[in-house]
């Protein structure tokens, strides 16, 4: 089906869904046969501030409206920097309030293995992806970054669905990529964080500038280096496998989400810069 890039309004959502390694292979959420989801439109694209969106697809569950992108908005030719805000630009014009995100990971802390399933509360942001914004109106206060209440949704669904080990906190350590880690470098982790990955910043931070609450779900799917041997014939059947679980988990926390009245406080940790002026200058200035 050939890509059309879309001039008209970006349709309204209140859900943007921002997908992984862990739901790539089962093309999310075509397969799924839940009679209350619905694929109401494909093949995507904006033109955004930060150049051409990633396709996205529009869809529902139940009377949920989803914005979706697979790998994050990844893409040859385009940075990754670049590629997040492509994303959270068309979701704050979409209106989107809850952000859902899901990749795999590898471990860092010892106790992990393999097809583990973990929702983080905290990150540790290694990468040199710095002041990845799309205006710089706020000050954005990093507390509870990834939202408790989606979290708990998240890990409520993950036990309905999932017989495996879940740990329903961590720190994920994220990293530039698109190379994996060092031994050394997993060493050096060991202790300050517990999984690893390379695409929750800077979501995480962009999320919070457009006012979302945002929560990850990670399936562990190889070993650090250095920790345990692992193959990359595991880490494919892994996604392979798995897909469908996994879209179960986020589908189900969709359900159980309610995006229009959000008590938790992600909304006002992110405050009026002190700085506005300076960047609307610039702004002015082009």
């Amino acid at each position: 089906m050939a890509t059309t890039l879309r001039q008209e309004r970006i349709p309204k959502a209140a859900f943007g869904m921002v997908g992984g390694s862990g739901t790539l292979s089962s093309d999310f959420p075509r397969h799924v046969q839940d009679a209350d989801v619905e694929i109401l439109e494909e093949e995507l694209r904006f033109e955004t501030p930060y150049g051409i969106s990633p396709v996205l697809r529009l869809f529902r569950v139940g009377e949920r409206r989803v914005l979706a992108c697979r790998m994050h908005g990844w893409r040859s030719g385009v940075t990754r920097a670049d590629a997040s805000r492509q994303v959270f630009w068309v979701f704050r014009e979409a209106g989107v309030s809850c952000v859902l995100a899901e990749g795999g990971v590898g471990t860092v802390n010892r106790l992990l293995g393999v097809r583990d399933l973990v929702v983080p509360d905290d990150y540790l942001d290694l990468t040199v992806r710095k002041d990845v914004m799309l205006d710089g109106r706020y000050l954005l206060v990093m507390r509870d970054a990834l939202c408790p209440d989606l979290r708990r949704l998240l890990l409520d669904s993950a036990r309905k669905h999932f017989t495996g080990r879940i740990f329903d906190r961590g720190t994920y350590a994220c990293t530039d990529g698109r190379h994996f880690e060092s031994p050394a470098e997993i060493a050096m982790l060991n202790g300050h964080a517990d999984i690893v990955g390379q695409s929750i910043c800077p979501e995480v931070y962009l999320a919070r500038e457009i006012g979302a609450c945002y929560a990850g779900l990670y399936f562990t799917v190889n070993y650090g280096e250095g920790i345990r041997p692992w193959s990359h014939e595991v880490l494919e059947d892994i996604f392979y496998d798995d897909a469908p679980m996994l879209a179960a988990i986020l589908l189900d926390t969709i359900r159980k989400a309610d995006a229009s009245v959000r008590p938790c406080a992600c909304q006002s940790l992110r405050k009026e810069t002190l700085l506005k002026d300076v960047y609307s200058e610039a702004s002015d200035k082009g």
